[in-house]
C-alpha cells in the first residue's frame, strides 16, 4: 500500500476565464503526464474532453486525473468556472482535501470566486491562492491580495513576489528561500534559481518580514525568534505554513502565468508542502445503526471500507461512478452496502481516470479517488463494507431558478428523450424534470440559460433527438404577507364510516431571509387532537406547498401554527386530517394577501470603461439595482442585483452595446416580492395557459 502522507487530493477552482484549465494542462506537461501542451483555444485542452467544451472553450464537467510530482501523488480535479455548472465544483470540493483558488491578476476576486470560496468554507477545504495572468496588461497582484482579505475575509500570506509585471513579467522571488526563480528553455521546463536582483532586494526583505510577522500570529516560536531578532529556520517556516494552512488560519499566495509557463512548478511544490494529505483531514460519518451518532473515519486501508459516490457519468458501456474512498480498501468483484438504498451492490471494475482515458486496477485504498462500474446509485450515496452502515454528509444542491418546456420533434423519439432526461437528472442534482399536470408538457429546470442550453444540445448530439424548446420561464414563488387565523372542519358522510377532522390555528408569514421555506408548530394541548394525527396535519400542509393557489407556483415563507381542533372517535383518520389540512391551507393562504416572489440574480458585468454609462443605464432599465462599480485598468466592473426575468437574452444585448467586448456572470441571490403590476400580468398569463390547455 502506498504511503498516504504522499497523496494529495486537490481541486482547481476559479471564476470563468481565470486560467484554471490552462494551469491544469501545464501541470500535466511538467509532471510528465502529457508530452505536449494543449491550449484551451485551438485544438482544445486535454481536460476539456467533451466536444461542446472544445467548441466553446469552457469547462462544463469536472475532469479528474492523477499526476506524480517529486515524491507525491496528486489527484487533481479541474472544475468549471461558470455558475451554471456550480454543482460540479460543489461535489468536487465535497470529496477533496485541498484546493487551489486561481485568480486573474487583473480582474481579482470576481463573483464566482466568492461562490467557490463559500463552497470551500462549507466543506472546510484548506486552499492556496494562485494569482495567474501576471503577464496581462493591468496585472496588479497587490490589489488581488487586498480583495482576498476584504471580499473573502482570508488571512493572506504572500510567499512570492513577481519579478516585473505585465509584458515584463520575468519570474518570481521565493521569499522563503530568498531566491529569484526564472523559468527558461522549451515551455519553461528549466527552473533556474539565482540571487535576488539588486533592485528587488529591499522590497523582498520587506515582504519577507511581513510574511514572518503574519506567521508569528499563528506560531509562538516564530514570535519569540522575531522578538529576539534571531533568524527563523526554514523548516519552522515550512511547518508553520503547512499547519496554519490545514487549520485554515491562513491562505498562502503565489503568483505566476500559466499561459507563459511561469510559476507552475513552484505551485506544485507548494501543493506538496502545504496542502493536506488524507491523513490530515478529520472526516466524520453518521452511524445509521446507532441513532445517527457521529463516527470519526480514519484513512486506514485495514479498517472497514467507507466511500462516497460523488459524480455519475453515463457512458456507452454503462454508468461510471466516481468515488472517494475515506476508509478501508475497495476491491474489484466485492459486494458493498449502499446505506441510502439499503441494498448490496457488486463492484465489477475499478478504473484509474485521466480525463477521458481509463486504466483498470484491482483495488484502491483510503484517500484515493477512482471510478467504478457495475453499480446503480445517486450522487452523494455512501458505500460501506457489509456489516457497517454509515452515511456521509451529502452534497449541497442549489434550487433551480429557470424552466424550459421541451418536446421531441418526432413522436418516436419520446423514449430516447425520457432516457436522456433521466440520465442527466441522475448525473446532475441541480437539473430537474417534471411533467406539468395541466399542460402535459415536459419541463426541465436548471441554474441558468447556458445550463439548459448545454443539456438540450447534448440531447441532440448524444441521443440524436431534435427538440422543440419553449420560451424560458422563471420559477416564481408564492408567499403570504399577513398573519391569518384558520378554523376549518372537514366532514364527509356517505353511508358507512365517514370522514371528520377539525383544525384551528394561525398562518404566519416568515421573514424574507429565513433559511427554511416552511415551519410547522404544534401547540395543541390536552389531547384535543390525538398525537397520531398531528403528523397527518403537517403532511397535508406540506403537500399543499408544491402548488400555490395564486398562480400554481411553489409556496415559500409560511409558518403554520396548529393550536386546537377536534376529532371523532369513529370517523377521524389519518387521511381525513391530511385532506382537512390541504383544503384549509388553500383557503387560508388566499386570505393572507399572498404575493408572488421573483428570483433576483447577483450580476457582475465587466465592460471597457467607455461603455460603462450605457451598460449601467440598461441595467437600471431592467429593474436592476446598481450596488457599485470598480475600475480594473481599462475595464469597469458593475455589480448589480437584477430580476432573472429581465436577464433573458442579455448576452446578445451586452455584445451589441459593447462591440463584443463586454462579459457578465450571474448567480441566484434571493427571492424578492414582485411589483403588483407585474403580478397581475403573470396571474393572467397563467390563467390563459390553463384555459388553452
Amino acid at each position: 500500500m502506498e504511503n498516504l502522507e504522499n497523496v494529495r487530493n486537490i481541486g482547481i477552482s476559479a471564476h470563468i476565464d481565470s486560467g484554471k484549465t490552462t494551469l491544469t494542462e501545464r501541470v500535466l506537461f511538467y509532471s510528465g503526464k502529457s508530452h505536449s501542451i494543449k491550449e484551451v483555444r485551438g485544438e482544445g485542452a486535454k481536460m476539456d474532453h467533451m466536444e461542446l467544451e472544445k467548441e466553446r472553450g469552457i469547462t462544463i464537467t469536472s475532469a479528474a486525473t492523477t499526476v506524480q510530482w517529486l515524491d507525491k501523488k496528486i489527484n487533481i480535479i479541474d472544475t468549471p468556472g461558470h455558475v451554471d455548472f456550480t454543482v460540479e465544483v460543489e461535489r468536487s470540493l465535497r470529496v477533496l482535501d485541498g484546493a487551489v483558488l486561481v485568480l486573474c491578476a487583473v480582474a481579482g476576486v470576481q463573483s464566482q470566486s466568492i461562490t467557490v470560496d463559500r463552497q470551500m468554507k462549507r466543506y472546510r477545504v484548506p486552499r492556496l491562492a494562485f494569482i495567474n495572468k501576471m503577464d496581462r496588461t493591468g496585472a496588479n497582484p497587490q490589489n488581488v491580495i487586498s480583495q482576498l482579505e476584504s471580499k473573502l475575509g482570508l488571512t493572506t500570506v504572500p510567499i512570492q513576489l513577481p519579478i516585473g509585471g505585465e509584458a515584463d513579467f520575468g519570474g518570481v522571488i521565493d521569499l522563503i528561500n530568498r531566491e529569484a526563480v526564472y523559468f527558461e528553455g522549451d515551455k519553461g521546463l528549466t527552473v533556474r534559481r539565482e540571487p535576488i536582483p539588486a533592485e528587488f532586494v529591499e522590497a523582498s526583505d520587506r515582504a519577507r518580514q511581513g510574511m514572518l510577522e503574519a506567521l508569528s500570529l499563528v506560531s509562538d516560536r516564530i514570535m519569540e525568534l522575531l522578538l529576539e531578532e534571531q533568524e527563523v529556520p526554514l523548516d519552522l517556516i515550512h511547518s508553520t505554513l503547512r499547519e496554519a494552512t490545514i487549520a485554515q488560519q491562513i491562505c498562502p499566495v503565489l503568483v505566476g502565468s500559466a499561459y507563459k509557463n511561469k510559476g507552475v512548478q513552484l505551485l506544485l511544490d507548494a501543493v506538496n508542502a502545504y496542502l493536506p494529505s488524507p491523513l490530515d483531514r478529520e472526516i466524520h460519518a453518521k452511524d445509521n445503526d446507532d441513532g445517527m451518532a457521529e463516527v470519526p473515519l480514519a484513512a486506514d486501508p485495514e479498517k472497514p471500507m467507507v466511500a462516497m459516490a460523488f459524480k455519475l457519468v453515463e457512458e456507452a458501456f454503462g454508468q461510471v461512478t466516481y468515488m472517494r474512498i475515506y476508509q478501508g480498501t475497495l476491491k474489484k468483484g466485492q459486494f458493498y452496502w449502499n446505506s441510502r438504498q439499503r441494498k448490496k451492490a457488486r463492484i465489477s471494475r475499478i478504473l484509474r481516470v485521466h480525463a477521458d482515458e481509463k486504466e483498470d486496477i484491482d483495488f484502491a485504498g483510503a484517500g484515493d479517488i477512482v471510478a467504478v462500474m457495475g453499480i446503480e446509485c445517486a450522487t452523494g450515496d455512501t458505500y460501506c463494507d457489509e456489516g457497517t452502515n454509515y452515511s456521509l454528509e451529502s452534497i449541497y444542491a442549489a434550487e433551480p431558478v429557470i424552466d424550459l418546456a421541451v418536446s421531441p420533434n418526432k413522436r418516436g423519439d419520446q423514449d430516447k428523450l425520457s432516457k436522456a432526461l433521466n440520465r442527466f437528472m441522475r448525473e446532475d442534482p441541480t437539473f430537474r424534470v417534471h411533467v406539468d399536470k395541466e399542460t402535459s408538457e415536459t419541463i426541465i429546470s436548471g441554474m441558468g440559460e447556458l445550463h439548459l442550453e448545454i443539456y438540450v444540445e447534448r440531447i441532440r448530439r448524444e441521443y440524436k433527438v431534435d427538440c422543440t424548446v419553449g420560451m424560458p420561464k422563471v420559477s416564481y414563488r408564492e408567499a403570504p404577507t399577513k398573519a391569518t387565523s384558520f378554523d376549518y372542519k372537514h366532514r364527509k358522510q356517505t353511508g358507512g364510516s365517514g370522514q371528520y377532522a377539525h383544525i384551528k390555528g394561525i398562518l404566519e408569514p416568515m421573514p424574507e431571509d429565513s433559511p427554511e421555506p416552511f415551519i410547522f408548530e404544534n401547540e395543541v394541548t390536552g389531547g384535543r387532537i390525538p398525537s397520531e394525527y398531528i403528523p397527518s396535519v403537517e403532511k397535508g400542509f406540506r403537500d399543499s406547498l408544491h402548488k400555490g393557489p395564486v398562480a400554481g407556483f411553489e409556496v415559500l415563507g409560511v409558518k403554520m401554527i396548529l393550536q386546537d381542533g377536534s376529532y371523532h372517535d369513529v370517523d377521524s383518520s389519518d387521511m381525513a386530517f391530511q385532506i382537512c389540512a390541504r383544503d384549509c391551507f388553500r383557503e387560508t393562504f388566499r386570505k393572507a394577501d399572498p404575493v408572488l416572489l421573483e428570483p433576483i440574480m447577483k450580476v457582475e458585468v465587466e465592460v471597457p470603461t467607455e461603455f460603462q454609462g450605457p451598460v449601467t443605464g440598461a441595467i437600471s432599465s431592467k429593474r436592476g439595482v446598481i450596488l457599485g462599480t470598480e475600475g480594473r485598468g481599462q475595464f469597469s466592473v458593475i455589480m448589480a442585483e437584477v430580476p432573472l426575468s429581465e436577464m433573458f437574452g442579455y448576452s446578445n444585448d451586452l455584445r451589441s452595446m459593447t462591440q463584443g467586448k463586454g462579459s457578465f456572470s450571474m448567480e441566484f441571490l434571493k427571492y424578492q416580492k414582485l411589483p403588483a403590476r407585474f403580478q397581475e400580468d403573470i396571474v393572467k398569463k397563467v390563467q390563459l395557459e390553463k384555459a388553452k390547455a
